[in-house]
C-alpha cells in the first residue's frame, strides 16, 4: 500500500481546490480556483453553485494534469467543505432554483428572533446542539422554501433536493445517483437529533420542512458510491465539515485535545469523546466525525465569523494591501495597535456573544492612527476572538488549555501566531503539514478503503513544524483584552 494516493476535495468559502496525498500525508499536488462572493443586500451573501461546481472539475482536472495521474491511480476521494452553506436544487435538471445561502449570511436573523422569542435561543439546543441563529442551514432552506415561488409545492412533489456543499457535490459527481450528506454535515443544520443521528421529526415540523428534499445520513468514512464524469470509477469515500475534517488531519483524537483553524472565520473545536456535551459558556455541540459504523465522537465548537475575512476587506474594500500576505508587513511597520481596536461583526457576533444585533466597529481612532494600526488591529482582533472562545471552552470543560494546535492559511503570518501565543499565553503549534482540512477529508477516504489502518496510524503521520510560546508581560496582556472586551460591548445594539 505504499504507493498508494488519496485525493481531497476542499471547498471552501472562497475557493475550490484538489489536492493529492500520499500515505505519510504529503502533499502530491494542489490546484486551487477562487469563486465570486454575491452580496445582493447588506448582510447577504450569496454563492453560484453551477460556478462551485465547475471549478471543482477544473481544480480536479488541474491537480490530475500537473503530476501526470490518471483518475485511476487514486484509492478513494473525500470532500470536505463549508458547513451551513445551502443548496436547493431541481432533481430532473441538476440545476439550483437559488444562489446558495452562504453560512455568514444573516438575511433569516428575524426569523431566528420570532423562534426565540418563544422559548429562547437555546430552545433547541438539547436536541440539536445549536442555538438559535442565522448562522445553520434549517432556517436557510425554510427561507428558500417560502420564497421561491411554487417552490413548496414542488417539494412535495418531490421534484426538489436540499444539501450543503458536500451533498451538492457528491450529487454533481455521480451525475444524480447519490443524495447523501455525513453526520458532521448534518449536525449543523439544526433539524437531526444529536442522539439517534437521524433527522428529528420535531424539528422538521417546528421549521415546516419537508423530509423528501433532505439527503440520507451517513458516517463520516464509508464507500458511497463510484464517481462519474472527471472522476470515474473513483470510489468517493470520505464526507466531513471543514473543521471537522481539520480536527482529524491535526490528528485529534483524545478527548481534550484541541484546533484552531484560521480561514475565512476562525473555528475552535474539542474533541469531547463519545458523550454529548452541552455549553453553558456560549459554545455549540456538534459531531467531531463518526468513522464507518463505530460509536459518533463529538466536540464543542467555537465559531467566529470573520478571521481572514477582516484581512480581504482591508484589501478589497479599503485597498489598504493588494495581497493579503502583505498585511503582516504593513502590520509590522508600527510597534503596537496604537490603541486601535477593531470588531468584525459583519454578520452579527458568533461565538461566545451569540449577537446578532452586533456590527462592525473600529474603535480609539485619534489623529495619530495610520495604515499600520489598522493592519495590526486586524490582526489582533482574530486573536482577541479566539481568545473569547479559548476562554468559554475551558469554563465548560475545566480544561485548561496547554496548546493550541493552529491551521489555516493565516498560520504562515508569524506576527499573528506570536500575539495569539502572548494573549492566550499557551503554545501555539503550526503543523507540518498546514493543509490539515484536506488532509481530513483524505484520512477518512482512506480509512474507509483500508489505504490507512486506523487512527494510530494517522497520530503518528503529524508533526509540529514551528512552535510560538508566550513572551508578553502580564499586564500588557490584561490591559489590551480588557480594551477588546470594552469594544466588543460597543458593537452591540447596532441592527435592531
Amino acid at each position: 500500500m505504499t504507493g498508494q494516493l488519496i485525493g481531497a476535495i476542499d471547498q471552501g468559502t472562497t475557493s475550490s481546490r484538489f489536492i493529492v496525498f500520499d500515505r505519510s500525508g504529503k502533499i502530491v499536488s494542489l490546484a486551487q480556483k477562487e469563486h465570486e462572493q454575491i452580496y445582493p443586500r447588506p448582510g447577504w451573501v450569496e454563492h453560484d453553485p453551477m460556478q462551485i461546481w465547475a471549478n471543482t472539475q477544473g481544480v480536479i482536472a488541474e491537480a490530475l494534469s500537473r503530476v501526470h495521474l490518471k483518475p485511476a491511480d487514486l484509492s478513494a476521494v473525500g470532500i470536505t467543505n463549508q458547513r451551513e452553506t445551502t443548496v436547493v436544487w431541481d432533481r430532473a435538471t441538476g440545476r439550483p432554483v437559488h444562489n446558495a445561502l452562504v453560512w455568514q449570511d444573516t438575511r433569516v436573523d428575524q426569523m431566528a428572533r420570532a423562534y426565540a422569542a418563544d422559548g429562547g435561543a437555546d430552545r433547541f439546543r438539547d436536541k440539536t446542539g445549536l442555538p438559535l441563529a442565522s448562522y445553520f442551514s434549517g432556517l436557510k432552506l425554510k427561507w428558500i422554501l417560502d420564497n421561491v415561488e411554487g417552490l413548496r409545492e414542488r417539494a412535495a412533489r418531490g421534484e426538489i433536493a436540499f444539501g450543503t456543499i458536500d451533498s451538492w457535490l457528491l450529487w454533481k459527481l455521480t451525475g444524480g445517483r447519490v443524495h447523501v450528506t455525513d453526520v458532521t454535515n448534518a449536525s449543523r443544520t439544526q433539524l437531526m437529533d444529536l442522539q439517534t443521528l437521524d433527522w428529528d421529526d420535531g424539528m422538521l415540523a417546528a421549521f415546516d420542512i419537508p423530509r423528501s428534499v433532505l439527503p440520507r445520513i451517513a458516517s463520516s468514512s464509508e464507500v458511497y458510491a463510484e464517481a462519474d464524469g472527471v472522476l470515474p470509477g473513483v470510489k468517493l469515500a470520505g464526507i466531513l465539515g471543514d473543521q471537522q475534517a481539520a480536527l482529524v488531519g491535526q490528528a485529534c483524537f483524545e478527548p481534550g485535545a484541541v484546533k484552531n483553524t484560521y480561514g475565512t472565520g476562525c473555528f475552535m473545536l474539542m474533541h469531547t469523546g463519545s458523550e454529548i456535551f452541552h455549553s453553558k459558556a456560549g459554545l455549540i455541540t456538534t459531531v467531531a466525525y463518526r468513522f464507518g459504523d463505530a460509536e459518533p465522537c463529538y466536540a464543542l465548537e467555537g465559531s467566529i465569523a470573520i478571521a481572514g475575512a477582516l484581512i480581504q476587506w482591508l484589501r478589497d474594500n479599503l485597498n489598504l494591501i493588494k495581497t493579503a500576505p502583505e498585511v503582516e508587513t504593513l502590520a509590522r511597520t508600527v510597534e503596537d495597535n496604537g490603541d486601535v481596536y477593531i470588531v468584525p461583526a459583519f454578520s452579527g457576533l458568533y461565538a461566545p456573544y451569540w449577537r446578532d444585533d452586533a456590527r462592525g466597529i473600529v474603535a480609539g481612532l485619534t489623529r495619530y492612527a495610520r495604515a499600520g494600526h489598522f493592519a495590526r488591529a486586524a490582526l489582533e482582533a482574530v486573536a482577541y476572538q479566539t481568545c473569547d472562545v479559548a476562554h468559554a471552552m475551558e469554563a465548560d470543560s475545566g480544561i485548561r488549555l496547554s496548546e493550541l494546535k493552529a491551521d489555516g492559511g493565516m498560520v504562515a503570518n508569524d506576527l499573528l501566531m506570536q500575539f495569539q501565543a502572548d494573549m492566550l499565553e499557551a503554545p501555539v503549534v503550526r503543523p507540518e503539514v498546514a493543509e490539515t482540512t484536506a488532509l481530513g477529508a483524505a484520512y477518512a477516504a482512506g480509512l474507509a478503503v483500508g489505504a490507512w489502518s486506523g487512527t494510530e496510524e494517522l497520530k503518528a503521520n503529524w508533526a509540529a513544524h514551528r512552535r510560538w510560546t508566550p513572551s508578553m508581560a502580564v499586564d500588557r496582556r490584561e490591559a489590551l483584552y480588557k480594551s477588546w472586551k470594552k469594544a466588543v460591548g460597543r458593537s452591540f445594539e447596532w441592527a435592531v
